[in-house]
């Protein structure tokens, strides 16, 4: 039998995967945990109990159906988070929800022109945002863009109306099925061979033909077909003047401006908006030196389209100048449907099969003439979970929903390389619906990827140190399923689908590092507080620091009064539990591994910092000194080592297990125990 000193003085690696407790070889064993429940992985090493929840407000039950947060930062001072749910859009600023919008009600899209954002739009569309200016685009429906007019209450929402939008021959004949006829003329007149033309008809005698062009409905015969001449010239039609006259761009230009007679030229048929109910609409959306680029219809799901530069809503490809809007289609031999777009270095498309970018200089931007759209990767993303930049690097979900990948440029083999951020803790993706991104604020903080997993409403949640390659994931749950998830500059907000009172409800609630509970609400001083968005439930209360016991919250009113008045703060509401569980013990022995041996933890001792409360494989550990009155006073924050001994009991993993009875402070720096090891 042998004693053994074992050390952990950090969880760096969080929560990894259960099909790595073979691998004591890799780097990560040493910093990584079994089970990192309910608290967050610092980048300095410790594990600290995750932030609580402040109760915001109740949203319709048709949330139940889809919900999505959006930010939306109007200016340095101003930011929102937008909710939307079936037909109805909440605004949300400083963790308040913003009670009348246009003098109406919170949810006016229900009331406005625009009621195309239901229940089967909500979980796959997109977005994009320009000053005041949010664009949603989803392939159903037509872009809408939702403006912030004078002041937070102030916002508009319309379909947006496109100038020249672009057009395609879906088919070989008009949509009535027809054709343009050419009988009545003899020949076209034509003003030049190149640029802006004009076009008239003519009759044999050298007269305009009157009645030449008098087919309808107008839009569909004339504007965005085609005149086709031989031997060559092309010929888009840009408007219909009067009935015998053309305004055209030649998109080829012609062999030369002699009149055209009727056997030389012929109009193209099938020419159809390509963004339309029946075609379909854009899916992505983004801004890129200056454009506005959408992409991903229905009927054209590898097409991407930029608007006139400065004109966001004019695709007007024009005579192909260099502002003039773009039109490219991905070069692939599989099927590469677009479901996202980013802005960033170079423009990245992401696909259902594949990872695409831009490449472009300062000397050489984007431009119809240039335009080449290039594969790096083959992994493909999952649609729906809207992608996030982090530090230069795109993240994104892979189709299969069971990896973060990240998309980044590499100066080494220059080129974009897409690598699993979660290949060591896949087992935390169950069926990811959303993924938001907060960045650090400081340098006790980390940066922390968030994705809200479909299958049991749990948070996967990443600290990220990109400088320190930390990756730390941990899970977060609640009394409860987390459905939705959004960041407002550092607020992060989340939609949460509880039961109170036997009924099913969706509150807002909002992440607070004050708050040490869920769906809290708190104070200041006093002696009670009215919760009726708890009633019926049992409740935890913090008073002054001091856990006071559990209450029953009442029927109307719902008021729950303390058992002493609080002198300077309080927060009532839902308990959580946290669980840190280490890896089984692998101490390093010259003599070889101690897997497959029993072994006895008998002693254990935690370095803990600002901690109130913790037990250690269930037993309690004491913060307090006994005396006078020293229950009437709160726990203070203890910094040091906290030291378990009498730990009985032989396993063949050797683990400890940190928990917490009360809702207090904890954060965990380290631990080390004593290994008593045999047969």
């Amino acid at each position: 039998m042998s004693r053994i000193i074992q050390i952990q003085n950090d969880f760096t690696a969080g929560e990894l995967d259960p099909k790595l407790r073979a691998r004591t070889d890799i780097d990560q064993y040493g910093s990584g945990l079994s089970t990192a429940k309910n608290v967050t992985i610092q980048p300095q090493g410790g594990a600290k109990r995750r932030d609580g929840t402040k109760f915001v407000a109740e949203l319709d039950s048709g949330a139940g159906s889809a919900v999505r947060m959006v930010p939306f930062e109007f200016s340095l001072t101003e930011s929102y988070m937008i909710v939307f749910t079936p037909g109805k859009m909440y605004v949300l600023k400083d963790g308040v929800l913003i009670e009348n919008i246009n003098g109406g009600s919170d949810d006016f899209l229900s009331s406005s022109p625009v009621s195309g954002i239901g229940a089967s739009i909500i979980p796959t569309m997109t977005w994009v945002q320009s000053a005041d200016t949010l664009i949603i685009c989803h392939e159903s429906i037509s872009p809408i863009k939702i403006v912030r007019g004078a002041g937070d209450a102030n916002w508009t929402a319309s379909t947006i109306s496109f100038v020249n939008a672009p057009k395609y021959q879906f088919t070989a004949s008009y949509k009535d099925g027809s054709t343009i006829t050419t009988d009545s003329f003899d020949h076209l007149k034509v003003s030049d061979a190149a640029g802006n033309i004009t076009v008239e008809a003519m009759k044999a005698g050298g007269s305009s033909e009157s009645n030449a062009f008098t087919e309808t409905p107008v839009d569909e015969k004339y504007t965005g077909q085609y005149i086709n001449v031989t031997p060559f010239g092309r010929l888009r039609i840009v408007r219909k003047v009067d009935n015998h006259t053309l305004e055209c761009v030649a998109e080829t230009p012609l062999f030369d401006t002699t009149d055209i007679p009727k056997a030389d030229f012929e109009f193209e048929r099938g020419y159809e908006d390509t963004w339309s109910s029946s075609k379909g609409f854009p899916r992505a959306a983004t801004f890129h030196e200056g454009r506005l680029f959408l992409a991903g219809t229905t009927t054209r799901p590898s097409t991407l389209w930029g608007s006139v530069v400065s004109d966001f809503f004019n695709f007007d490809v024009g005579e192909g100048l260099d502002d003039s809007a773009i039109e490219a289609t991905l070069d692939t031999g599989s099927f590469n449907a677009i479901v996202d777009l980013y802005s960033g270095r170079n423009m990245q498309v992401f696909t259902t099969g594949a990872e695409f970018y831009i490449p472009q200089t300062l000397d050489n931007p984007i431009t119809p003439g240039n335009l080449i759209v290039k594969q790096q990767t083959s992994f493909g993303m999952k649609p729906g979970i809207r992608l996030q930049n982090l530090d230069g690097a795109t993240l994104y979900i892979q189709r299969q929903g069971k990896a973060i990948q990240e998309f980044i440029f590499s100066d080494t083999v220059n080129a974009y390389v897409s690598s699993k951020i979660s290949l060591l803790s896949s087992h935390l993706l169950k069926g990811p619906t959303e993924m938001a991104v907060r960045r650090s604020t400081s340098t006790d903080e980390g940066d922390q990827i968030m994705l809200v997993n479909g299958d049991d409403g749990s948070v996967a949640c990443y600290t990220v140190l990109r400088s320190q390659s930390i990756v730390a994931p941990s899970e977060w749950v609640t009394d409860g399923e987390f459905i939705s998830i959004g960041v407002d500059i550092d607020d992060i907000y989340t939609v949460v689908k509880r039961t109170v009172d036997s009924s099913t409800v969706y509150y807002v609630e909002l992440f607070d590092s004050d708050v040490l509970l869920d769906c809290a609400t708190t104070g200041g001083a006093g002696s009670s507080v009215n919760v009726p968005h708890l009633e019926a439930e049992t409740i935890k209360i913090i008073r002054d620091g001091i856990v006071e016991p559990d209450q029953t919250v009442a029927a109307s009113p719902s008021t729950v009064t303390f058992a002493q008045a609080a002198t300077a703060s309080y927060q009532v509401g839902l308990n959580f539990e946290l669980t840190v569980k280490t890896l089984p013990v692998e101490p390093n022995l010259s003599s070889g591994s101690l897997k497959g041996f029993k072994k006895r933890i008998f002693e254990v001792n935690a370095e803990l910092f600002e901690t109130q409360a913790l037990t250690i494989d269930g037993k309690e550990v004491s913060f307090r000194d006994f005396g006078d009155s020293v229950l009437d006073d709160d726990v203070e924050k203890f910094t040091g080592i906290k030291t378990l001994n009498g730990i009985l009991g032989y396993t063949y993993d050797g683990q400890v297990t940190i928990g917490q009875t009360v809702p207090l402070k904890m954060t965990l720096l380290g631990i080390g125990y004593k290994v008593s090891a045999g047969q």
